[in-house]
């Protein structure tokens, strides 16, 4: 069922929030040790949730547009009533004073919020197997990656455990898994929605966003999330479009670009899918033509310069003195050396010393400044494409989803697994995946469709466009 049809059947009592909770947590139950989708899950905390739903329908009380709807929340965002690891051993066990903008706006809106999903550490991989706490599986197949760094929500909704979730993207950490996962994932424009309790990771990057069943249901979860926070600097304080409405809207006569550069070097059968994509385009009335922006070759080595200079920063503060877990030892120095030795993972540690390194005296122009210039470069040449087009098309990931350990070892290719997903957080601008079939193993394929800043309106009724002629092969199968 769709988030509406949810929040519809409750508030007509054909359905109570309490029996929608108890149909996910038995989903939950019988699937999740196979899938490890979650760090915590508190089922009596869902439950009365679930109570307090049915107990205000009950009362005549208003009702919130997601009142009684199961929602999983990606474990780097803040919840005062549940623990906040970030999928790192050095936030175990800690519990925030205070929520994320984003899950206060999930509360207001009725939402029952159903645990706290796992991720790579620090949200830093694209495959939630650097987690410190466990892997999590792909629900299509459980000897696959599920994509990262959030896998864990990407796994929750493609497993049926609830019907939304909660990620946040700095290279592609929601589109990515949602392709892997063959869920839709939406990353708004950078400041679309507040970061005020994201526990961050590279500040100018890093957004929130939802993965959902189905295209309609991510409009609906990014009109409930989406808006000015003057708790977040960053926030855009400007009047939102009606998404829910967009994704009725046609397309006919917008211009799109096929990018050259988010094809090649894909698997064939990925590439095959975004061509298919853009004849499901055309024949929504859209004019698809192939555009080369050639300086999207340079995001890779400009995102791994920029993320992981701003990480460095951002994880200076977990040093045992102000929360967190605290080594003992004989002075200050040696307390702090020893805290941040257990408590980060490999990756973290490889990001934070690459970051300082691109930082220091001595480096920063000839790596940090000159990656800033490539960044303005990126951001120039995608201002040029949508010149002449209105929203560009190309592939989410270059492969569907990995066997586990395949790509550990090699840090590279890891990171090669974000190349089609990178340049849009370095521009802050808006991007969708969108199921679009399979390959012959059977493993999802996700197409990507990107947009000028605060298109999401006409980015939603692209993609709901596309999920549509899917939906019509699939019937037809």
């Amino acid at each position: 069922m769709s988030l509406a049809s949810i929040a519809r059947a409750i508030a007509n009592k054909e359905r109570s929030a309490t029996e929608v909770a108890q149909g996910y947590l038995a989903t939950i139950d019988a699937k999740e040790a196979s899938i490890g989708a979650f760090l915590h899950l508190d089922t009596e905390a869902v439950l009365a949730q679930a109570a307090a739903t049915d107990a205000a329908l009950a009362s005549g009380s208003p009702l919130g547009p997601l009142a009684g709807v199961p929602v999983a929340i990606k474990d780097n965002l803040c919840t005062i009533d549940a623990p906040t690891t970030c999928g790192s051993k050095i936030l175990e066990g800690w519990q925030p004073p205070y929520d994320a903008t984003v899950v206060s706006k999930l509360r207001a809106a009725g939402a029952v919020l159903v645990g706290k999903t796992n991720l790579d550490e620090f949200a830093m991989g694209s495959s939630t197997e650097n987690s410190a706490y466990h892997p999590t599986r792909n629900p299509v197949d459980t000897s696959k990656v599920p994509g990262g760094s959030s896998g864990g929500s990407a796994a929750a909704v493609a497993a049926d455990f609830v019907p939304a979730a909660l990620g946040s993207d700095t290279g592609g950490s929601i589109r990515q898994p949602a392709a892997f996962c063959g869920v839709v994932g939406l990353k708004p424009t950078y400041g679309l929605v507040s970061r005020y309790g994201l526990v961050a990771f590279a500040s100018s990057l890093d957004q929130i966003g939802p993965f959902t069943k189905t295209v309609a249901d991510s409009a609906l979860l990014l009109s409930v999330i989406a808006g000015h926070d003057a708790d977040d600097s960053t926030s855009l304080n400007i009047d939102l479009p009606d998404y829910v409405a967009a994704v009725g809207d046609s397309i006919a006569g917008k211009r799109i670009g096929m990018v050259k550069q988010f094809v090649e070097g894909c698997d064939p059968e990925v590439v095959a899918r975004v061509e298919l994509a853009a004849e499901q385009l055309r024949a929504a009335g859209a004019t698809v033509t192939e555009v080369s922006i050639p300086e999207l070759a340079l995001g890779l080595s400009a995102y791994y310069l920029l993320a992981p200079a701003e990480a460095s920063s951002n994880l200076a503060r977990y040093d045992g003195v102000r929360f967190g877990v605290r080594q003992s030892a004989s002075d200050t120095p040696a307390m702090m050396t020893k805290t941040r030795t257990m408590g980060f993972g490999d990756e973290v540690k490889r990001r934070i010393m690459l970051g300082t390194y691109a930082l220091s005296a001595g480096y920063y122009d000839a790596y940090y400044a000159r990656a800033q210039r490539v960044r303005t470069l990126i951001i120039n040449a995608f201002a040029n494409a949508y010149a002449s087009h209105d929203l560009l098309l190309g592939a989410t990931t270059p492969t569907t989803a990995f066997g586990f350990g395949e790509k550990l070892a090699d840090p590279m290719a890891m990171y090669l697994s974000d190349v089609c997903t990178i340049p849009t957080n370095l521009a802050g601008h808006p991007a969708i995946s969108v199921p679009c079939g399979t390959d012959t193993a059977g493993l999802p394929i996700g197409v990507q469709l990107l947009a000028p800043a605060l298109a999401e309106a006409l980015l939603l009724s692209a993609a709901a466009a596309l999920e549509a002629a899917q939906d019509k092969i699939e019937g037809t199968a």
